[in-house]
């Protein structure tokens, strides 16, 4: 048992701390994304994961360890290249903790492929995609017109490539109509203004203000490095391009550059100044041409006169020639012999028509419809006198009869009892007084006489 002098060599425990999990993960959190804040990861990707968001989802592995990977959509937009399982790619982004599952994962916020580069990574890609979907198969390609009259060329108005290709044009066609629509062909909007332009062209309201659809539209763009030429791998100008009724050519950067546009569109010129010598032939190759034609075209009518004479004078002195001759002879006196028979034959019918006509006129005249009308309305008539009369009739006897009946309502009236001097005495509630019991001194009284009402006041009564 110790003494009071011992209790000095024990020490107090120390103070336990318990930590919610909310709490302590966040805590993690916050020392993992202070410590970690630009890292890169090197790893193959599997589980990919693409959100309709717009994020990408997917883990790092490299080994036995394995990281979980996410890509917000602000950053996944810039991606010049698909993710796919299997491929071994670069990550650049801060580590973190996803408090939801305490999972450690990545922040994204650059990838780029190991080994090729990213932009070579999403032209292969995009490449292999369209080509799949039947985009550069040569069956679907347009001719170009031989003769072209309207070109569209899109490209920068500033760009010296433009100005090759008018000073082209001109010395090869000066009759030649040529429009410009302005585009950007480099960053960020490029893609979407060239293919603006591929519309345009292609709309009825530009066939409306130009007079006439383009036969042609150009795709011009100079030289530049892979970066620069970028704005032509893009899937939406690809199939821009591809949907055109009218045919495209691609004159994106040097021969040696090649971009989807260049498969996709109907004809690929090296350059933009081959695009013009390629749209169109020059004038004097065009007189050449049509000079040759010319002189094709005259030998080769005058011999197939030559021939068709020759086989025509052989035909002549051919006796099958002559019964032929009399055979359409005969055939034609054939042809005047009906035509007579079937002259006469139909004026023998006119002439029946005519007579069929003459006794049906004469029927008709039999049948006057004026006599007709005359016999109904004398019928009319005697039927409306004799219903006036009748009416008369009716009136006269219902009047008798109204007199009668006036006269004797009349005579039962009591109006002319008063005629006579008698009168009739109401009380003042209207009513006849036929007893003078009825009546007080005093009570007001009316008579109605033949010829007015008299008012007055009983003074006396007598039974």
């Amino acid at each position: 048992m110790s003494g009071p002098g011992q209790l000095g060599l024990f020490a107090a425990p120390p103070a336990r701390r318990i930590w919610t999990v909310r709490d302590l993960v966040s805590t993690v959190r916050t020392a993992v994304e202070r410590e970690y804040t630009d890292v890169f990861v090197e790893g193959e990707i599997s589980n990919y994961r693409p959100a309709s968001s717009g994020h990408l989802y997917f883990t790092l592995k490299d080994g036995d360890a394995q990281l979980r990977i996410v890509m917000f959509r602000t950053q996944a937009r810039l991606l010049r290249f698909k993710p796919a399982d299997g491929m071994q790619v670069v990550a650049r982004g801060r580590v973190t903790v996803y408090e939801a599952r305490g999972e450690l994962q990545l922040s994204a916020e650059y990838l780029e492929p190991k080994g090729a580069g990213a932009l070579q990574v999403a032209f292969e890609q995009l490449k292999a995609k369209l080509a799949e979907e039947g985009l550069f198969d040569a069956s679907r390609k347009k001719p170009m017109p031989a003769m072209p009259q309207r070109i569209g060329i899109i490209t920068s108005p500033q760009g010296a490539a433009i100005h090759d290709m008018l000073n082209i044009l001109k010395r090869r066609h000066e009759s030649l109509h040529v429009y410009i629509f302005p585009a950007q062909v480099q960053g960020e909007g490029a893609a979407a203004e060239v293919a603006a332009g591929v519309k345009y062209f292609n709309s009825p309201a530009a066939a409306k203000t130009l007079g006439a659809a383009v036969d042609v539209i150009i795709v011009a763009r100079g030289g530049g490095s892979v970066e620069d030429l970028w704005a032509f791998n893009n899937e939406a100008l690809a199939r821009t391009i591809a949907a055109s009724e009218i045919p495209v050519i691609s004159a994106v950067g040097h021969e040696t550059d090649f971009t989807i546009a260049d498969f996709v569109a109907d004809m690929r010129a090296p350059t933009p100044s081959a695009a013009a010598e390629l749209v169109i032939e020059s004038k004097h190759q065009i007189s050449e041409r049509v000079a040759g034609l010319h002189t094709r075209l005259g030998r080769a009518v005058r011999y197939r006169l030559l021939t068709a004479r020759s086989h025509f004078v052989s035909l002549a002195q051919h006796a099958a020639f002559a019964r032929i001759t009399d055979l359409l002879n005969r055939r034609q006196q054939r042809l005047d012999e009906l035509t007579y028979k079937l002259a006469a034959s139909q004026s023998r019918g006119i002439a029946q028509l005519r007579s069929r006509l003459s006794v049906a006129e004469s029927r008709l005249r039999s049948h006057d419809l004026r006599r007709v009308l005359a016999s109904l309305r004398r019928e009319c008539d005697a039927i409306t006198t004799r219903l006036a009369t009748a009416a008369r009739q009716h009136l006269a006897h219902r009047r008798a009869r109204l007199d009668q009946a006036a006269a004797r309502l009349v005579a039962l009236s009591p109006l002319n009892i008063l005629e006579r001097g008698y009168a009739l005495v109401f009380d003042t509630a209207g009513n006849i007084v036929k007893d003078a019991s009825q009546l007080t001194v005093g009570d007001p009284i009316s008579a109605r006489l033949a010829r007015g009402t008299v008012f007055a006041t009983v003074k006396r009564t007598e039974k």
